[in-house]
């Protein structure tokens, strides 16, 4: 509805997980990052887990897109599954379709896997809300980690979820395959107002906004107050924000406007919140062979130091409804930024 009369080519705001909206702000950098280093280097068992709402499913299709043609991935978005049905995903994958139980489906797979491996290529399970699998598929998930030669992993599986999956992976009857988690990351909400305002800008100028500054500096204030940071609720204010706006006849965005959905939305904050820490990595572990399509390390490093509105206002504006760059390069990077737990090796 408030389309045309923003004039925006697309809707910026929605509660989908569309890879093309993604704001490459620091934050979210260290996770692409963290999945880019871990998929790359072949890491085995990778766990990503964060609150709802922060753009994990995103960041899950932003990396699925950007797999080279050699990489095998399954994405499996639904994980309340049976063994059986776990198993089904899997063989679909692989193109298997003749075997009678599962030991003779083991036995097939693990030739399939290892001729893969063989000749380069890599084979991924992706799988999406990984705090509802049951106890029994996780069970098979750390078997089929088992598919290895003396150096190197056949099989890479990436386990995303919110909180609870940290809960359930610390279960004394799980400590096996808490062990074979070779990288973990966390996805943060956005830890201060900068990051919401860069988030919300950037997102119209994708849906071809002229004038993404709609949104007055009290009205992103609030925003992140009442969002608490987490880009889910973000969208959900700012599109019904942009929606009264819209009925009003009002081109710009205050902060009584903000007030006003917050409330109708239920969203108005109680308490505040405080920023977390991040833990430091040097740039030492980009590997030597790629699983990933060309640009795509530099599409996330790029992005690391991205320049503010102002400076981008003051080089020139926008271009084709995109930021410009500043040219930054993975190589002047002396430390990154990420949230990771190693473990010593696999057993």
């Amino acid at each position: 509805m408030y389309k045309e009369f923003f004039e925006l080519d697309d809707i910026p705001f929605t509660l989908t997980p569309d890879p093309r909206f993604i704001v490459f702000t620091p934050s979210y950098n260290e996770v692409l990052a963290s999945l880019y280093y871990g998929l790359e280097n072949a890491k085995g068992l990778i766990v990503m887990t964060g609150e709802v709402g922060t753009g994990k499913t995103t960041a899950l299709r932003w990396i699925l897109r950007r797999l080279d043609a050699s990489v095998l991935a399954a994405y499996v978005f639904n994980p309340r599954l049976s063994i059986d049905e776990f198993y089904h995903h899997v063989t679909q994958m692989l193109g298997i379709k003749d075997w009678n139980n599962k030991a003779e489906l083991l036995a097939i797979m693990g030739k399939v896997l290892e001729e893969r491996h063989r000749r380069g290529l890599r084979t991924v399970i992706i799988i999406d809300e990984a705090h509802e699998l049951s106890d029994y598929v996780l069970e098979e998930i750390r078997l089929l980690l088992n598919f290895e030669s003396d150096n190197a992993k056949h099989l890479q599986i990436v386990l995303t979820g919110q909180q609870e999956l940290k809960d359930k992976l610390n279960q004394a009857n799980l400590r096996q395959l808490k062990q074979r988690v070779a990288l973990r990351c966390t996805m943060h909400a956005f830890p201060n107002v900068e990051e919401v305002d860069r988030y919300i800008t950037e997102r119209l100028v994708i849906a071809g906004s002229k004038q993404p500054k709609i949104f007055s500096p009290d009205a992103v204030e609030l925003i992140y107050q009442c969002s608490e940071g987490i880009p889910r609720n973000i969208n959900n204010i700012c599109d019904n924000a942009m929606l009264t706006a819209y009925g009003a006849g009002s081109r710009t965005i205050d902060r009584k406007t903000v007030e006003e959905v917050a409330d109708n939305l239920d969203m108005l904050p109680q308490t505040s919140r405080k920023t977390p820490e991040m833990p430091m990595l040097d740039d030492s572990f980009i590997g030597s062979g790629s699983v990933m399509s060309p640009g795509t390390r530099d599409e996330i490093w790029s992005n690391v130091n991205r320049p503010s509105v102002a400076n981008i206002a003051q080089n020139g504006g926008y271009t084709n409804g995109q930021a410009k760059s500043n040219g930054f390069k993975i190589d002047d990077i002396d430390d990154i930024d990420l949230e990771l737990d190693e473990y010593g090796g696999f057993y």
